[in-house]
């Protein structure tokens, strides 16, 4: 891919102020002490973390394109407190007190990520305004209310999560039929390609070799292949999220799933005053099927959500980043939610995969016998949870003895998917009911059984 390529992969790389050249391939066979194999939040956080904590420690970090090329480049922006398994899932497996230090380890990676923005002058728009989500009929009302309860039960109080009512949350986003809204300070909007790729000039000045264009061809203990070389390394970090599919062995670890999003052109200020949004305050709704947006630094909306289907094979193709269908659909809600931005351009449509695991449980390790540690499955959580990842990743290759070592998702080892054609047939029945459980409660009135079903299931 050309550097405008590249550029042309969403907004947010058409956006990022950067030449997208890509940094020289693996010239041939190397010797280091970590090998990180993904050059995206997560392979990169790890490198930053480990040379900030040994300066003499050897490392280099490979991708098969650019840094920022997949999902670390082209996500929502929502840099919150999001982790994808809930408190009662992790406290049934884990108890409580080792649940609740996951989520509050959450709340604490806002301000280490900027603290990291601020001290290495990465220029990404970090604004923390928290997160709106509005209820728009009575049932997401219901369901607002029940997540503000779950809340107050782990004893997470008023400045983690408010319950809003109608005309306070219609300050923060003036929603079409607004009928309340639960709402975070806990999350920030960045600018996603601005921050990767700030990052892997930080890394670089730290001392860590970036080689891209350098595809994986396989992980084993103590190397990894590469068509230029072999990197042997005492310690491989796979950091691969919803590309992992495509390695050698690792098929049904993450199920590769998309998700898409549009943009507008800048607004005119006459439209936010009608719109709001005035912290930059990420926001969505309490429907089934995810939606999730952001006020830019720069002016637009950029709003996505899932609904792309699942590829048999976990397939993983350029072509399946671009749905017409569905990203009409996308724009229709945005109108729908935010009638104010009927007529104005949408300049950019994108999309990309993320990475699900099997119980939809993100997880970090390292696995001492053979030196291969990993990190993923953040089901489109990442943007801060690949921080947390990459801290925990350092202190577990360097043995310290730390808090973040001992949170529940370490050494967390999610099931296998199923093969196929078991597992196409099965993300895309949990797909159906929740595309479909909407417009079932907009018929019948009532709680859609299905998707509270799936959603208790799934543990988020």
């Amino acid at each position: 891919m050309t550097p405008e390529g590249y550029r042309a992969l969403s907004l947010w790389h058409d956006t990022a102020d950067d030449d997208w050249v890509p940094r020289p391939a693996l010239p041939g066979d190397l010797d280091v002490d970590v090998a990180v194999v993904g050059a995206g939040y997560t392979g990169l956080w790890t490198a930053y973390y480990l040379k900030r904590a040994d300066p003499s420690l050897r490392v280099v970090v490979l991708e098969r394109e650019v840094a920022g090329f997949g999902a670390s480049g082209r996500n929502g922006g929502w840099c919150s407190a999001l982790f994808p398994a809930s408190v009662a899932w992790l406290a049934a497996r884990y108890g409580e007190e080792r649940a609740v230090a996951q989520h509050r380890a959450m709340q604490a990676t806002l301000d280490e990520i900027a603290q990291v923005v601020a001290a290495e002058d990465i220029d990404c728009g970090f604004t923390k305004g928290g997160t709106v989500v509005v209820a728009r009929t009575t049932q997401q009302l219901d369901r607002a209310r029940a997540e503000v309860t779950e809340a107050r039960h782990w004893g997470f109080g008023e400045d983690d999560l408010a319950l809003l009512g109608a005309d306070e949350a219609r300050t923060r986003l003036a929603a079409a039929g607004a009928l309340g809204a639960t709402y975070t300070p806990h999350c920030a909007a960045v600018h996603p390609a601005r921050l990767v790729r700030g990052l892997a000039r930080a890394v670089e000045r730290l001392g860590v070799t970036v080689h891209e264009r350098t595809p994986v061809k396989r992980i084993e203990p103590g190397v990894v292949t590469t068509p230029t070389g072999r990197v042997r390394a005492d310690v491989v970090v796979r950091a691969t999220e919803g590309f992992t599919a495509q390695l050698p062995g690792l098929r049904r670890t993450l199920a590769p799933v998309y998700s898409l999003m549009v943009a507008t052109e800048p607004l005119a200020e006459d439209v936010w005053d009608q719109i709001g949004l005035r912290a930059r305050e990420t926001f969505a709704d309490h429907r089934h099927l995810v939606i999730y947006g952001q006020r830019t630094s720069d002016g637009r909306l950029a709003f996505g959500g899932r609904g792309a289907p699942y590829h048999f094979g976990s397939r993983i193709r350029p072509e399946q980043d671009r749905d017409p269908a569905v990203f009409a659909a996308l724009h229709r809600v945005l109108v729908d939610l935010l009638p104010a931005v009927d007529g104005a351009a949408f300049t950019h449509a994108w999309g990309g995969p993320l990475g699900i695991a099997r119980d939809w449980c993100a997880s970090v390790g390292l696995d001492r016998g053979t030196g291969l540690a990993w990190a993923g499955g953040y089901v489109g959580d990442g943007v801060s949870t690949t921080n947390l990842a990459g801290r925990t990743l350092a202190d577990l290759v360097l043995d310290r003895d730390t808090d973040l070592v001992r949170l529940p998702w370490v050494d967390h080892r999610s099931p296998q998917w199923e093969p196929e054609p078991l597992r196409w047939i099965g993300v895309s029945a949990s797909l159906a009911v929740m595309t479909g459980a909407d417009a079932e409660e907009e018929r019948t009135g009532r709680q859609s059984r299905r998707a509270a079903l799936l959603t208790r299931v799934l543990g988020h």
